[in-house]
C-alpha cells in the first residue's frame, strides 16, 4: 500500500459525494421548477459545490439532465432485480425482459420526464429533448445488458446486447406513439395505451414485425 493511499481514497470519496450532490440537486430543481430551465450557477449553489466542479463531472447541463433521466427510467432495471424469475418455467432472457417491461410502471416516470423536458399535449418534444430521452434509454439498456450478463455468465455478450437493444429501442419508439395518444398523462387510460403498445412490441419481437395487427386503441403508423 502506498503512503498516499488514504489521501487518494479521500479524494475519490469526495468526488463521489460531489457527483451525487450534483445529480440530486438537478433532480430537485427539475421537480421544483417543473422543467430544466435552471442555470449552472443555481445548480452549483443547490449542490453546494463550485461552478467549475460541475464541469469537472459533466460536460453540460444536458449531460446532467440526461443522467437524471436515466436514473428515473432505471425503474426497468430495478424491476429486473425485483422480478428476477419470470412466471414461466424455464424462462429465457427474453422472458425476463418481457416480464420486467410488463410488470414495471413506466408511465409515471415517462410522464414526469416528458413534462420536465418541455413536452405538452399540443407539441412534440424538440429534437434536442427527444435526443436526451433517447440517451437515457441507452444508458438504461447498458445497465440491463450488464445485469443480464451477470445473471447469465455463459450467454454471448453480443446476443445479450442485441436482445436488450432491440426491446429498449422498441420501447423508445413506443414512447412517441404513447405521447401522441395520451399527451403524457399519468392516468389509467394512459397506462392502458402503454400496456397495449408494450404487448404489441413483445408480440412483434416473438412472431416477427408486421405479423401482428394493431390492438384496439393503439395508434398505428
Amino acid at each position: 500500500m502506498t503512503e498516499d493511499s488514504p489521501t487518494t481514497g479521500r479524494r475519490a470519496a469526495l468526488r463521489e459525494r460531489h457527483h451525487r450532490a450534483i445529480l440530486d440537486a438537478a433532480a430537485a430543481l427539475m421537480q421544483e421548477t417543473g422543467g430544466t430551465d435552471f442555470t449552472v450557477d443555481e445548480l452549483a449553489h443547490r449542490a453546494d459545490v463550485a461552478r467549475r466542479t460541475v464541469f469537472n463531472h459533466f460536460e453540460s447541463l444536458d449531460d446532467i439532465v440526461t443522467t437524471v433521466c436515466g436514473e428515473i427510467l432505471g425503474a426497468v432495471f430495478d424491476s429486473m432485480e425485483s422480478h428476477a424469475t419470470p412466471p414461466v418455467t424455464g424462462g429465457t432472457m427474453f422472458d425476463e425482459l418481457a416480464h420486467a417491461l410488463t410488470a414495471t410502471d413506466l408511465v409515471t416516470p415517462m410522464a414526469y420526464l416528458t413534462r420536465v423536458l418541455g413536452g405538452d399535449a399540443a407539441d412534440a418534444l424538440s429534437p434536442r429533448r427527444a435526443a436526451m430521452v433517447g440517451r437515457a434509454f441507452t444508458e438504461v439498456s447498458a445497465r440491463m445488458s450488464g445485469e443480464l450478463l451477470r445473471r447469465h455468465p455463459d450467454a454471448d455478450p453480443l446476443d445479450v446486447q442485441l436482445l436488450v437493444g432491440s426491446l429498449m429501442s422498441g420501447a423508445l419508439a413506443l414512447h412517441s406513439h404513447w405521447y401522441a395518444a395520451t399527451g403524457a398523462a399519468d392516468d389509467e387510460h394512459s397506462r392502458q395505451v402503454w400496456a397495449a403498445l408494450v404487448d404489441r412490441l413483445l408480440a412483434a419481437a416473438r412472431t416477427g414485425y408486421g405479423a401482428t395487427p394493431p390492438s384496439d386503441g393503439t395508434p398505428a403508423r
